[in-house]
């Protein structure tokens, strides 16, 4: 999953969402280094992408991308899942994007202090240029993979080709999302659970 499905998942408060955020940015052990609420977002986000990967239609998904670039196809499938979220919002939220996009960058920009290095150099650039409502049109999945590809030492056009195959197989690969999502819905809300109960006091 990719930045708007996280934070969607954890939109029941602020420092929830910055906890799911987070998970892309923290290092490993995070306890104490953040509030209980975010932190234990972190641990969510991480359960969430360990499902993400090992759910069958996911690998279904995958292999739709050619077998010579797969092994990149992840990457480009996390943010193409994004745009299918936010093409589809209003089935899922009854606030609208922008304004839950807006509501979320208030929060990322009030907990500036709290930032990893690198989350901090990109959440202006996230802000400025609204990421998360601009996922609606497949244009900016490119753009968000074609900067993802600068990040690679190497095999950079590979990642940038399998925007042939997501473009290719669009449909099938959105279908697949909505077929998928409420499973991961699920999972998010007893994963949560589960973590809450296992770290709440004992009377």
């Amino acid at each position: 999953m990719n930045y708007l499905a996280h934070i969607y998942l954890a939109r029941q408060s602020g420092p929830a969402m910055l906890g799911a955020l987070l998970g892309d940015f923290a290092k490993a052990n995070v306890t104490g280094k953040f509030g209980v609420e975010v932190e234990r977002e972190i641990l969510v986000h991480r359960k969430v992408d360990v499902y993400t990967d090992s759910h069958p239609l996911v690998k279904e998904a995958l292999q739709k991308f050619d077998p010579a670039r797969r092994r990149f196809a992840g990457i480009v499938l996390d943010v193409f899942y994004d745009h299918v979220l936010a093409k589809n919002w209003e089935e899922y939220c009854a606030t609208p994007l922008a304004e839950f996009a807006q509501n979320f960058y208030r929060v990322l920009a009030d907990n500036a202090a709290l930032l990893p290095e690198r989350l901090a150099r990109m959440a202006p650039y996230m802000i400025q240029n609204d990421w998360l409502t601009s996922y609606r049109d497949y244009e900016s999945v490119e753009m968000a993979v074609n900067r993802l590809s600068q990040r690679l030492s190497r095999n950079d056009d590979l990642l940038r080709a399998c925007l042939q195959d997501a473009r290719l197989h669009y449909a099938f690969l959105s279908d697949s999302f909505l077929a998928f999502f409420p499973d991961l819905i699920r999972f998010a809300e007893m994963q949560r659970s589960t973590i809450l109960n296992e770290t709440s006091p004992t009377p």
